[in-house]
């Protein structure tokens, strides 16, 4: 409720002189007044008025009370909205007809003044304790939000919350595919230039990684300076996560030659090798209470680091296995076995030229 304005209480009654009475007795109390004669307006009003509590007067035509309450409680919108049911009725009858509708208390005519005022009254402080938890768990939604898009697309942390994809914070095991990229001749960069030319050049390559990243529905595990690594196929499942990678990795290798170009004529010789893999890993969160980050666990992030780091400027090495997944799709040539670091025996590696469907729509 908006501590602004006075709470509104919206009365539905087809007898005038009963609206009339309700009307009196709330504005005297200092409570807004909506009316509404039939269910169908009192359904409008709710939607446009958005008031903080209903009067319903059970015996009306077309549509009674409790069908209104019901349509009420279908609603996400106004599931929680207080509902007072008004009736002289029965009371004893019309209370379980109007509790099995969804109604949260109940009114007899001739109506009290003074219960009316205090049941009003005690129903609107249990409203207002339920918009502060709705608050409180969109605070906590926002912030789960953005500790997601840390190493989430935008779009990839928003299904997340909304429950269309799994928790990326719980511990599972899947086949993913790992990119890993950096660039080459940095280190000497940034040992010569100036700390604002180095931060402007991780920035237009950050923005190049980070545009493609969402194009290409990746995630990025981490940031290292100039080091980054990329995941497919986790938290949302892809169709082909290996030709994902590799489309993104061409794309990345032509976005940085751009930039390169633009580099090489302030005097800075810089441009970045890749390498992809594809493998199963352990995936979920790194970390102590208050910082926990996304984490990838297994053999295939040391595989796919490696061949970045053998890879040559403006060179994607991909792995068998991603060569295996993506060879009707991808031109690439054998280089051979490699003997990379950490790894006991050699182990054959692809470089990629260009993707078919490109390369064919250019001819």
């Amino acid at each position: 409720m908006n501590e602004d304005r006075k709470p509104l209480v919206l009365v539905v009654d087809d007898q005038p002189a009963n609206v009339k009475l309700l009307v009196q007795v709330l504005t005297m109390s200092g409570y807004e007044v909506a009316t509404a004669s039939s269910g169908a307006e009192a359904l409008a009003k709710v939607h446009a008025e958005n008031p903080d509590i209903v009067l319903l007067d059970v015996i009306m035509p077309q549509m009674s009370g409790y069908e209104v309450c019901r349509a009420l409680r279908a609603d996400k919108a106004t599931a929680l909205l207080p509902i007072v049911m008004v009736t002289a009725l029965d009371p004893l009858e019309e209370r379980v007809k109007g509790i099995e509708a969804g109604a949260d208390d109940f009114l007899s005519k001739p109506i009290n003044q003074a219960e009316l005022l205090a049941r009003v009254k005690s129903l609107l402080r249990i409203r207002a304790l339920h918009r502060q938890v709705e608050a409180q768990a969109a605070e906590l939604a926002e912030n789960k939000l953005a500790r997601l898009k840390r190493f989430l697309s935008p779009k990839v942390a928003d299904l997340i919350v909304a429950g269309e994809l799994d928790d990326p914070l719980a511990t599972r095991r899947r086949e993913v595919t790992i990119m890993f990229v950096d660039m080459r001749g940095f280190t000497a960069f940034s040992e010569s230039a100036a700390p604002e030319d180095v931060l402007g050049v991780l920035r237009e390559y950050h923005g190049e990684i980070g545009r493609l990243v969402n194009v290409h529905e990746g995630t990025i595990e981490h940031f290292s300076g100039d080091g980054v690594m990329l995941i497919f196929n986790d938290p949302n499942t892809l169709p082909d996560p290996a030709l994902s990678a590799v489309r993104m990795a061409v794309d990345l290798r032509d976005a940085v030659g751009r930039l390169a170009t633009n580099w090489k004529k302030l005097g800075y010789s810089i441009d970045c090798g890749i390498g992809v893999a594809q493998g199963f890993a352990t995936i979920g969160t790194i970390g102590f209470p208050g910082r926990h980050d996304y984490g990838v666990i297994g053999a295939v992030n040391n595989l796919a680091a490696r061949l970045c780091g053998e890879a040559g400027p403006g060179q994607i090495l991909i792995s068998q296995r991603v060569w295996g997944r993506v060879e009707e799709k991808v031109n690439a040539e054998a280089v051979g076995e490699l003997k990379l670091k950490g790894l006991s025996a050699p182990v054959p590696a692809f470089s990629v030229t260009g993707l078919k469907e490109l390369e064919a729509s250019a001819q």
